[in-house]
């Protein structure tokens, strides 16, 4: 066991997808795999494991921002093994063409977070995506005819800004949309030599104001894991 898993070692595959919300870690055991088992539930942080296509997959719920998601990162690859990590989450769009329940593939993350400021004191580090888990996932998306946007995503500590329209700079220099783990999840696993992707799904626009339920959030991106799952 870790501090925040009470899994044994070999109870967690080497392929885990990673939703913020632990409900949506239910759903999609629930949904896609074939004989999932929980393997957790510390603090209400569910993770699971099962088959899909013969392949063993875990789903692990890593809660919301990036330090919430560092620690079970951290224990997923160190305790338990884990090689590749796959994101599969929410966000709010930042461009008029990126619309609800769109998918988007983070190539890289910008951050807003102090985490990494922390780390690269006075200097700049890019957390990108794995090339391989990448090209994997667009190619699915491609061969399933599954539209996909991909490019620069920023990872935010706030879910509530203050600066209610600053939205606009990032946008104007091409960020796609925001969401508050890539950043984190990408270094990391660069820290360790895993491989990491980011795939989410528009759930809010901060251009038209529009969102969608907490409902839907948890039960219907089933794009999103379509397409993570056909990246293993």
């Amino acid at each position: 066991m870790s501090t925040h898993i009470e899994a044994e070692k070999e109870a967690i595959a080497e392929t885990v997808l990673l939703p913020g919300d632990p409900m949506r870690a239910k759903w999609i055991a629930e949904t896609f795999l074939e004989n999932p088992v929980c393997y957790n539930k510390v603090r209400g942080m569910l993770g699971y494991t099962g088959a899909y296509k013969g392949k063993r997959v875990s789903v692990q719920g890593t809660g919301m921002g990036i330090p919430s998601a560092l620690i079970y990162c951290h224990e997923l690859i160190n305790d338990y093994g884990a090689k590749n990590l796959i994101r599969v989450g929410s966000a709010g769009s930042y461009q008029s063409d990126v619309q609800l329940r769109d998918i988007v593939i983070a190539m890289s993350a910008s951050s807003t977070s102090g985490i990494n400021n922390s780390r690269f004191m006075n200097a700049d580090y890019a957390p990108t995506a794995n090339y391989e888990l990448f090209k994997k996932a667009t190619d699915y998306a491609t061969m399933h005819d599954i539209t996909i946007k991909a490019g620069n995503v920023l990872s935010t500590d706030q879910f509530y800004e203050d600066i209610f329209d600053d939205y606009k700079k990032w946008a104007q220099f091409g960020v796609l949309c925001v969401e508050m783990e890539a950043a984190g999840l990408y270094t990391i696993a660069a820290k360790y030599q895993v491989k990491a992707l980011v795939i989410l799904t528009i759930s809010d626009s901060l251009v038209t104001g529009e969102n969608i339920s907490f409902i839907e959030r948890e039960t219907s991106f089933t794009k999103m894991i379509e397409i993570a799952l056909g990246a293993i």
